[in-house]
């Protein structure tokens, strides 16, 4: 895969004046991809606790379906308000810092065009090539440009908080369907096993993605992902079926 500082400066001008909206747009889908996927794997992990904890516990349908349903609306309602701070917080100062450049551009423009040209000479690009670049890309969007070589923010391109919030919100509740529909709706015979089962195909899928957005190892990720979710059931289910027999 080749790095700006492996193009020429035509292709390095190009990638920034010709597809900044296609580029950004592409990166912040696959951003929002890869939260919905640890979104939902947080949903199937700490419901899938819960219910198996509650269960440990006591047999009563009725009782793990309420406990599952308060862990799913508080866990939903807890992602989407931390992703919405988060982000939140995130865009202000993403704004900030935007509001910081277009002022230096206004007051010291040539100290800024040698800022840029000096990016892209550290980069590995001549001198004269580099002012050349840096003279036609804040030609073509001064902002855009700074933006991007010093900030790696695109200005078109900010994450709204609560497209986020809500992209939380409904990965987690997705997640956290699937034990709990399992648990309550299979028979008090096979009910802990079918979630165990169901739980582990749906952790395999979410680390086997999350582990292709990242360009990582997938094995090793579907692993890690099984290994947490089936310790998490584990743990709780002894301890629900412990402190339910010592109330019992």
């Amino acid at each position: 895969m080749s790095t700006e500082a492996d193009l020429p400066p035509e292709a390095d001008t190009a990638g920034h004046a010709g597809e900044p909206h296609d580029s950004g747009a592409a990166s912040v889908l696959l951003n929002w991809l890869r939260a919905a996927v640890l979104g939902a794997n947080d949903g199937i992990v700490s419901t899938a606790g819960l219910v198996m904890g509650v269960a440990g516990a006591t047999t009563d349908r009725q009782a793990i379906l309420i406990a599952g349903l308060a862990g799913l609306v508080a866990g939903a309602l807890s992602m989407a308000a931390g992703e919405y701070v988060s982000v939140s917080t995130q865009r202000d100062t993403e704004q900030a810092l935007l509001a910081k450049e277009r002022r230096e551009l206004e007051e010291e423009p040539e100290e800024e065009l040698a800022e840029l040209a000096g990016i892209y000479v550290a980069k590995g690009v001549t001198p004269e090539t580099a002012r050349q670049v840096a003279l036609e890309l804040t030609a073509h969007d001064a902002l855009g440009a700074h933006a991007d070589a010093e900030l790696g923010i695109d200005p078109d391109v900010l994450t709204n908080p609560w497209h986020a919030a809500f992209a939380s919100m409904i990965a987690f509740t997705i997640g956290a369907l699937l034990p709990l529909l399992t648990i309550t709706l299979f028979t008090q015979s096979v009910r802990v096993w079918a979630t165990v089962v169901s739980v582990v195909v749906a952790l395999a899928l979410t680390g086997f993605l999350s582990a292709r957005f990242a360009g990582a190892d997938t094995r090793r990720a579907m692993l890690r992902t099984i290994s947490g979710g089936v310790l998490a059931m584990v743990v709780t289910y002894a301890i629900g079926h412990l402190v339910g027999g010592n109330i019992a």
